[in-house]
């Protein structure tokens, strides 16, 4: 199954963008500030995974998860799937990605994914993982955006990188895709379309799948139905 994407005429703001495209800027949309929407806090259990914690050097805050739709937060589920054991499945437009496991079973995570129009579908490979992470804004981020410029030479690792604490970097046919699954301290935008083209975890989930999931490991992203013939 080969990689695809198709790019509309979407800006992409940098403090959200941790991969590259293509498309040209479009104009401004005007935003509304609007209060966050919140959610009950959820069991003992599961807040648990999400309490604050030392990575490396860094000291990763607990995450707000009144902000997090509990369908998002990670979770252990009942999953059919013809992949084999090890596998990663995305599913893009319910927002959610799985970690095929043994029984018919997978661990669940949600997901923020790219806008509507960089959306993309196929198979690829893990072929390398990284901790802390350098970003490397595309050039035609920089091309329109300051703070993209300032950081071409790459942007350190670190809470306010776009790439998180982990960055798992998809190639196919030993090519880099330029898509990565990555980590994202804004909980507030897993569930969401809020990137352009990546898949980005909360940070402590990022850790937890980079942890289970070798180099090479198969990543599938399952095609969206747009409802055309």
């Amino acid at each position: 199954m080969s990689l695809s994407r198709r790019a509309f005429l979407l800006a992409v703001p940098v403090g959200v963008a941790g991969c590259a495209t293509n498309s040209p800027p479009a104009p401004p949309t005007p935003i509304v500030a609007t209060p966050p929407q919140r959610f009950p806090t959820p069991a003992p259990e599961v807040k648990a995974l999400y309490e604050g914690m030392k990575d490396g050097d860094w000291e990763l805050p607990a995450v707000d998860l009144t902000l997090v739709d509990p369908r998002y937060l990670r979770q252990k589920v009942t999953y059919s799937s013809p992949y084999p054991v090890g596998t990663i499945v995305v599913d893009t437009p319910q927002h959610f990605l799985y970690l095929v496991q043994e029984n018919e079973t997978a661990l669940r995570y949600g997901i923020g994914v790219g806008r509507e129009g960089f959306a993309w579908s196929g198979e690829a490979q893990i072929a390398r993982k990284a901790a802390w992470p350098f970003w490397y804004p595309p050039v035609e981020m920089q091309a329109r955006d300051e703070k993209a410029r300032r950081w071409a030479g790459g942007m350190p690792g670190g809470l306010d990188n776009p790439l998180g604490a982990r960055a798992l970097y998809l190639y196919q046919d030993g090519r880099d895709t330029l898509y990565r699954i990555h980590g994202t301290a804004e909980a507030r935008t897993i569930g969401r379309n809020v990137s352009s083209g990546c898949i980005r975890m909360i940070n402590h989930d990022v850790i937890d799948l980079s942890a289970r999931v070798p180099v090479g490991t198969n990543v599938v992203v399952l095609e969206v139905q747009t409802g055309e013939s």
